[in-house]
């Protein structure tokens, strides 16, 4: 609503409120929201007998959560206006941002206006093409300027923002997590580096499917609460289990790197830097970010991410990630999923797809949102949606279409 779109609680209802986890989809849809548009505050009451779940608008990092039984006034966090660069040249801003489209991409262009012939239920489709918009659509009321939640897409944000700080010197991935609850004598977990959270080799368990961190999205617990307290089921780099917790955790790491360094983390400044003042990374009540899933971005905005790997980490003529870091991201090292794409650190692979440039590689969060990134194509490729276990996008047969057109 406050994000820059102005989208009706009508639409969020349809779009994020259905579709989601069976379990509580029907208990999310029966609970009245009541919104304070001019304090940009949503209460949530589910019993009479219970406090109501508060979220505040901050203007800068998204909607806090404030603790159970928390008033308003406890919120911490002031509003803060993010630049506007609308008028500035495409990448920072949107200026020139579309580039006259090739034949291929033109045919490409209108099998995207049947859209559903791929699956799911798309928002918003983008191409990028040697560094310049070629393919760009939009469905469901959603237009530039519309930030969507990207769930785990996030993962590969947290990897940037770690790829960053090992570019300053601030961290070795390397090296032991410094996850502070891990740090009793004899707790075998002080072993596992950062790159095995990034690599979703920790070894760690829960009591939950890796994919399910629904204690901090929904009940309130934060994110040191929530993940610091699972033990280790198997020794880390031996099996993959993809774990929202690993890369929690890898974020308190790099977190604890920077505070050692003077330095804190703020997503929100880095992003900046890319121009993408309409992505919104949140945070738990104690400030730790929910970098697992809980980011909101226009299309636009994941397209400049995905150019900052086009370019080998290079922006605007300034180094902002290794040299090498593409590689180490898209690098298989280690237990890998089963399935159709490989993994990285915080990075999914194309590599077993036939059709599809074995170099590509991409985010992937769920509800079919999709960052491709070819470099041997020059092609960064943006889908969103809203996608539900019963109709899903098929990214592959998406990606292959994309590269059969740029010819």
């Amino acid at each position: 609503m406050w994000n820059g779109t102005g989208k009706p609680i009508e639409a969020i209802e349809r779009d994020e409120l259905t579709g989601i986890y069976p379990e509580i989809e029907v208990d999310v849809r029966a609970i009245k929201a009541d919104v304070d548009d001019k304090a940009k505050r949503v209460s949530v009451s589910y019993r009479d007998d219970m406090p109501p779940r508060i979220a505040e608008w901050n203007g800068r990092e998204g909607c806090v959560t404030l603790p159970i039984g928390a008033k308003p006034a406890d919120a911490a966090v002031p509003f803060e206006k993010r630049p506007d660069r609308d008028a500035e040249p495409w990448p920072l801003g949107d200026k020139d941002a579309r580039a006259p489209i090739s034949r291929g991409l033109t045919q490409f262009d209108r099998v995207a206006t049947d859209i559903t012939s791929f699956g799911g239920r798309s928002s918003s489709l983008l191409v990028v093409k040697n560094g310049r918009i070629v393919l760009e659509h939009y469905w469901g009321g959603h237009d530039v300027h519309t930030a969507q939640r990207t769930f785990s897409v996030a993962k590969s944000i947290a990897a940037t923002l770690i790829g960053h700080a090992v570019y300053q010197g601030r961290i070795d991935v390397t090296k032991p997590a410094s996850i502070a609850e891990w740090q009793s004598p004899g707790d075998p977990r002080a072993a596992i580096t950062t790159e095995q959270l990034m690599r979703m080799a920790s070894g760690l368990t829960s009591d939950t499917a890796g994919n399910r961190s629904d204690a901090v999205y929904m009940g309130g617990a934060s994110v040191r609460q929530w993940t610091t307290q699972w033990p280790l089921l198997n020794p880390p780099n031996t099996h993959y289990r993809y774990a929202n917790n690993d890369t929690l955790l890898a974020t308190l790491s790099l977190k604890a790197a920077l505070q050692k360094a003077g330095t804190p983390l703020d997503p929100a400044a880095f992003v900046d830097r890319l121009g993408m003042t309409r992505t919104f990374v949140e945070h738990d009540k104690d400030g730790d970010y929910i970098l697992s899933s809980q980011v909101w971005t226009t299309a636009r905005d994941l397209a400049r991410l995905g150019l900052l790997y086009q370019n080998d980490g290079m922006w605007q003529g300034e180094r902002l990630l290794p040299a090498d870091w593409r590689r180490f991201v898209t690098t298989p090292s280690g237990p890998q999923p089963d399935g159709a794409f490989g993994y990285g650190a915080g990075f999914w692979l194309l590599n077993k797809s036939d059709g599809i440039p074995a170099d590509a590689f991409g985010a992937f969060g769920n509800r079919g949102q999709y960052l491709v990134v070819i470099p041997s194509r020059a092609l960064v490729i943006v889908r969103q949606g809203y996608d539900d276990d019963k109709n899903r996008l098929d990214p592959a047969a998406l990606v292959k279409a994309i590269v059969a057109a740029d010819r």
